[in-house]
Order: C-alpha cells, then structure tokens, then sequence
C-alpha cells in the first residue's frame, strides 16, 4: 500500500491552481498590457528562487464519485524569493480571480504576508491589482455575514509592527482599491504605473454617495497620486516599477537590527568636480539647479530620487557614498525659492522616520529660505507639520552631515540639523533670521518711505546686512565645523563618514519616537 493515489492529487492540484483564473481570464490580463501576479514575481526574483507558501490553499470542486474535478486557488500569491540575492517575502493579489477581491483563503494569504516578513525578519515586497473586500462577502451562496470574533487580532496589527522593522516595497499595476490600497501606502517605498489607479472606492460607489461623475484615472491615476503623496514614484511600466522596487531594497538592510548593506567603492572618495566652484550663482536671487551638485558629490550613478512631484521645494532619494547607502535631503530652488511648503514637510517628516528606521546616515545640502508664507500656506497648517518635521530631525539618531549651500533662515532652517549635525558651509552660504530683501521691508519701512531715493537706500542696507550673513564670520565663531571650498565636499563627507561608521551599530534595534505636534 502507497500513498501514490494522494499525491497524485497533490500534483494534480498544483497544477489547476498554476491556471489561476483560466485561459480567458489570463488572456484578458495580457490584453490590457499587464502581467499575472506569477509573471510579476518571475520578472523580480532572480531566477528558481521562488518557493510559494500556501500553493495547496483554495477551494476543491468534486466529480460524484468523489475524485477531484477542478481546483480553484487562493486569489493571494505568497513566498520567499531571493531579490539581487537577497531574501525577501513577495506576494500579491491574482487578478485573474475576482479581480483580485479576496476569496477566503486569499484573505488568509495576504495577512500572513506581514507575519512571515516579521517572522523571518525580512524585506517584504506587495505587488498589488485589486480591490478589497465585496458587499456580497467571500462566504459563498447563502453564507450569513458574521464577523470575526472579539478575540481576534486585528489584521492591521501586523501590518503597523512590519513598518517599524523591514522595509516594505510596495506597487500598484492596475486597479487598486480598499484594504490593497491602504497595505500599498503603508510602506517605506511606494511606486504606480502610468496605467494603474489607487482610490479609496470607484467611480460606480462614487457617484452613489457623493452623486460625482468621474473616472478611476481621475479619481486616482498616476497625474493625481504622484502629486498628493499617496506614491513615491511613476513608473513608465511594469518592468519599470519591478526595477525600482529592486534598487530601493538594494540601499536598505534586512531589518533594523542589520546596518544597510556597503558595497565595495566603485568612485574616488577624494575626487573634487570643478563644476561645484560656480553652480550657485553670485546673484542671490537667482536659482541654480541643486540636483546637480547632489550627483557631483555622492557616488556616481547612485542617487535614487523618491516623491519628486509631491512637495517639490524638498529633494529627497537614497544615494551611496564610498559605497555606503545614505538618505539625501536637499531644497530645490526652482519650486517656492526652495521654502518649506506643508507637504515639502509631510515628506520631510516621513523620509526622516525612514531613515532613522533603518540606520541611514543623512546628509542635508541646505538652501532653506524658511517656511512658505501667504494666505494659503496658512490655511495648509505649514508651521504644524513643519515643527513636526523638526521634531522628527530632532529625535534623529543617525549620523547626520549638513552641507550649507546657500541659504539658512527662520525656524525652517532647524529641520536641516539633527543635535549633533556635523556641518559645513560653502562660502556662498546665507544665514540669518530672514532674508535680506524680506527682513529690510520690514525693519526699515519708516526709513525707506521718508527717503527721497528709497531704491538706493534699501540697495546701500541690503548690501550692508548681506555681508553680515557671510559664512566668514560664523566660521570664525565656530558655527560650523568648516568652512570648505565647494570641491571638496565629497572628500570631506567620505571622511565624515569613516569617522561615524563605527558607532553606527550602537543605535540598532526598533526605532522609538514621542509625539510630534
């Protein structure tokens, strides 16, 4: 006697479940340009190393004479993978089946995701199509709706714990809606398709409640997320957004008790590019194009930009230096002069945590002029999530380098330096309570009305108070740790960081924070 027979049905499951929703439906989903979950997994993990958790979990249908006649499987895919090499927990909803709204042992699948990223300690990837949960429910024809028990753990739980110990990846490559869309947001790195959607409900649920007649592209395509913050990136397509999700992970540490991973250094630390003598131009006011001296100083080809429509004053991205993975924060100049905005703070508030998460050193090149102001940044609460932000720098417990570029002024100016910042400033720095040209409006209004050539004497003070916001002075007061020629900003940081690197596994282990106002 042998158990052939069963395992035999075994494979034979296996193998219907491999049809996910069957030929039409598969067919339907490479019609539109997208790939079934399986392809997606196969497109990111290296080759062969994918092995499926739960690939038994469905619904058997039977002949009458009890022999197995057809498998439907969970709409959930879930395993461990190998991404560049290293582990990773990968799953998603199967579009194929029900749009990807959960069927029972989908539901099952999909929470336990976040369980064995925290079991296993290790990266966890979501690639999401699909809604959430249906009115008609997942209990099949005649089920009664009856809730989960008071006992049970909420699956929200494990998906709070997992932020706060590996990094989470997610994508959206097609219709995202309900619980998927609230898993997608809760990441470290988000990115969408040109042809996905994120939304809370769609357009038919929509239009009942709120009587509004829209799209889901207008409701939640790319144009609208990549703007409101809800995604980091856009990505032109799948393969793209896989792409992205890869590079991200290969910045990050498997979880917050590993320091991020180094690789051997593939530029000078000592190189010093002429450019950076003349990118910030001698006239204050005009702008200059801070991304290009954030690649001049880290290594070369390294910067990965994140959220860059959302908050658009505020630069940031993951970079290496002398091979070490880093988060960068910069002002852009060409968005509100480089001002705080409420959202240029959210973003700020958020990459920060990020980092100090997971044990990234950052490095700040700082052109802050303050806060935005206007009627409309008031009513936007800057100055709340802005001192949040602050907030947020200031519980940082990761080594932090701040390169004064050009401008430091007002309250604004602090979310630049965490406690022990070790700073530098280029001689074309600016620092002070106010810019000039805002400060001698204010100051000197009397002087300036009563002047028979108000234009000369507001010209003869803002040069005058200029030159005591020279970087000069405050180097002479140890203000600053140095103050450098421009070029030699990389050697400097790649020292800094030599210097830093030792202590850095002193601050390993889950990241605490108080409350932020």
């Amino acid at each position: 006697m042998s158990w052939e027979k069963e395992v035999e049905e075994i494979h034979l499951r296996r193998k219907l479940a491999k049809q996910q929703g069957g030929v039409e439906a598969v067919n339907r989903q490479h019609e539109k340009g997208r790939l079934t979950i399986r392809e997606r997994i196969g497109e990111l993990a290296d080759e062969g190393t994918f092995r499926e958790a739960g690939e038994g979990a469905g619904v058997p249908e039977f002949a009458e004479d009890g022999s197995l006649k057809d498998f439907q499987p969970a709409n959930y895919v879930l395993g461990l993978a190998k991404v560049g090499g290293r582990r990773v927990v990968i799953g998603g909803e199967d579009f194929t089946l029900k749009g990807g709204s959960p069927n029972p042992a989908g539901l099952r699948k999909s929470v336990y995701a976040e369980d064995m990223a925290l079991k296993y300690k290790l990266p966890l990837v979501r690639l999401h199509e699909g809604g959430g949960g249906s009115v008609a429910g997942s209990g099949g024809k005649g089920a009664r709706p009856t809730g989960d028990p008071v006992f049970a753990r909420s699956r929200f739980l494990s998906i709070a714990q997992v932020v706060g110990t590996v990094p989470v990846a997610t994508a959206a490559l097609g219709p995202v809606a309900g619980m998927p869309a609230a898993r997608l947001v809760a990441s470290h790195f988000s990115v969408m398709t040109e042809t996905s959607q994120v939304i809370i409900a769609g357009p038919h649920v929509v239009k009942r409640a709120m009587n509004e007649d829209v799209t889901k592209e207008e409701l939640g395509g790319p144009q609208i997320h990549a703007k409101s913050g809800v995604i980091d990136n856009v990505a032109k397509d799948e393969k793209d957004a896989l792409g992205q999700i890869a590079r991200f992970l290969s910045y990050m540490p498997d979880n917050v008790w590993e320091l991020p991973p180094s690789l051997e250094p593939q530029d000078d630390p000592e190189r010093m590019e002429e450019k950076l003598l003349s990118i910030v131009p001698k006239e204050r006011r005009k702008p200059f194009q801070m991304r290009q001296i954030i690649k001049a100083v880290l290594d070369k080809d390294s910067f990965f930009e994140m959220t860059k429509k959302y908050g658009p004053s505020l630069i940031t991205g993951l970079a290496r230096l002398n091979g070490h993975s880093v988060g960068v924060i910069a002002n852009d100049c060409m968005f509100y002069a480089g001002a705080m905005t409420a959202d240029a703070a959210q973003k700020l508030r958020r990459f920060v945590d990020t980092c100090n998460t997971f044990n990234l050193p950052v490095i700040s090149f700082v052109d802050e002029p303050g806060f935005m102001i206007g009627s409309a940044s008031e009513k936007a609460g800057t100055i709340r999530y802005g001192t949040s932000a602050i907030a947020a720098v200031m519980q940082s417990r990761v080594p932090w380098a701040s390169v004064i570029v050009h401008k430091v002024f007002g309250v604004a100016g602090a979310a630049h330096f965490a406690p022990d910042s070790y700073v530098l400033s280029w001689p074309s720095a600016q620092t002070g309570a106010l810019p000039v040209e805002g400060g001698v409006a204010v100051a000197f209004a009397r002087q300036l009305a009563e002047a028979e050539d108000p234009e000369a004497l507001r010209q003869e003070i803002e040069e005058k108070l200029a030159a005591a916001q020279s970087p000069f002075p405050r180097a002479e007061g140890f203000s600053v740790h140095e103050l450098i020629d421009p070029r030699e900003t990389r050697p400097r940081l790649c020292e800094w960081l030599d210097w830093v690197n030792p202590t850095r596994d002193l601050a390993l282990g889950p990241y605490e924070t108080t409350m932020r106002p």
